[in-house]
């Protein structure tokens, strides 16, 4: 695992996913094996993304199979989706910002303080994540019973 991927750094944004997918959506989340994501380009149906800064600077992403979201979003909001729209664009803002959150806070206790910008969506398969660093972008798939939804992290670490 390359040097920027210390564990202690990303085990917060796996157990985030987790934690908010199954206490706000009532989905459970099982992680599988990461990856560097070569391609620098998504799998899913859907994406949010979001820039951290602090100790470390980079980018975290959230990309989810349409399936899963809908799964998400109908559980969360007691609704029936069938269809990618722009409440289902809004949540996965909102989720993406929730793990990142989640995972900065957890991320506080050990003395890694970081800040994020607003979150940015977009909807389609095979897009490109505009990573703000030149390190590798480690992505951690993880299944659920509708389907698949990967996390990705890229960081550079600042000097000091």
């Amino acid at each position: 695992m390359p040097p920027n991927y210390d564990v202690s750094l990303i085990n917060p944004f796996l157990n985030a996913v987790v934690g908010v997918l199954g206490m706000m959506a009532s989905v459970e989340a099982t992680p599988g094996k990461p990856f560097i994501n070569r391609k620098r380009a998504t799998v899913g149906d859907i994406t949010g993304s979001i820039g951290i800064t602090g100790h470390v600077s980079g980018v975290m992403s959230l990309t989810l199979d349409k399936p899963v979201i809908l799964k998400i979003v109908n559980n969360m909001l007691s609704e029936n989706y069938t269809e990618l729209n722009s409440d289902i664009a809004d949540a996965v803002g909102e989720l993406t910002n929730m793990i990142a959150g989640q995972a900065r806070q957890d991320l506080a206790k050990l003395g890694i303080i970081l800040k994020a910008s607003t979150p940015a969506v977009v909807v389609g398969k095979g897009h490109e994540i505009q990573h703000v660093t030149s390190s590798p972008i480690l992505a951690i798939p993880f299944t659920t019973p509708q389907g698949t939804l990967v996390v990705e992290t890229s960081f550079e670490t600042f000097p000091g």
